[in-house]
């Protein structure tokens, strides 16, 4: 079992990067699990054809007796969704919300009945807080890939973030595999990246460039891989899935 977790500052399309290589992966034929770590809930949304899925905490604040079939949802591509959502807004923390809901993914043996190949969690990366940090710190991913663009605050935060893998990873926890230049088409760009990625000590594992496909398989409800599977974006999205799953 390959256990990524995909991090980057809010906006920067970690959900549409994971949801896309989540849709390939399945359509390899791999059993794939994805857990959106973000209170806004949105990470599974193109896999589900557009609709917000219940959250796991939503369903235990519910409830009392959750179970597997009430937090983990199965897309139409075959991807196993989750979303740990978050506390009511302007109640308790959003971090400790992402604790609870692994907790509750494993008290439910989610991992042994679902058996997936690869577990995607596409976490928040503005802040690297404990809650957040849980993906690398708990014993949960194996390995940590970095969304960014050239822009200035999402070099910023894939800095931060590296270094919060980099400390985790001394204790033995996730290690950092790379960055993943999600391209807004900025002057010098791929340079800005690739000089960001040295200095942090690790290197561009793809980049994903704008096409326009991506908005219109949104606008639908779906990833780009699911509504026009042999465009040349969608393509991207599988040799990045590839290259993720397969051995550093």
């Amino acid at each position: 079992m390959k256990k990524i977790a995909i991090y980057g500052k809010g906006g920067i399309g970690k959900s549409t990067v994971v949801s896309n290589m989540s849709a390939a992966l399945a359509r390899m034929g791999c059993t794939v699990m994805q857990i959106g770590c973000d209170p806004k809930s949105d990470s599974t949304r193109t896999l589900m054809g557009g609709r917000r899925i219940p959250t796991v905490l939503e369903q235990m604040r519910d409830r009392d007796d959750v179970a597997l079939e009430d937090i983990v949802m199965r897309s139409e591509c075959g991807v196993y969704c989750v979303e740990s959502g978050g506390p009511v807004p302007g109640v308790g923390c959003a971090g400790r919300g992402i604790i609870t809901a692994f907790e509750k993914l494993e008290e439910l043996d989610a991992y042994e009945v679902y058996k997936p190949d690869v577990i995607f969690y596409d976490v928040l990366g503005d802040v690297v807080c404990g809650g957040f940090a849980m993906p690398i710190r708990g014993g949960y991913a194996d390995e940590v890939c970095i969304v960014t663009s050239g822009e200035m605050m999402a070099l910023y935060a894939a800095a931060n973030i590296s270094h919060a893998v980099q400390s985790f990873g001394k204790r033995g926890y996730a290690t950092l595999r790379g960055l993943i230049l999600n391209g807004k088409g900025i002057e010098n760009e791929d340079a800005l990246v690739a000089k960001a990625a040295g200095e942090i000590g690790t290197s561009v594992i793809m980049k994903v460039p704008r096409d326009p496909m991506v908005q219109k398989a949104e606008d639908m409800g779906k990833t780009v891989v699911e509504a026009f599977p042999d465009c040349e974006i969608s393509r991207v999205f599988e040799a990045l899935a590839k290259t993720l799953t397969e051995e550093a």
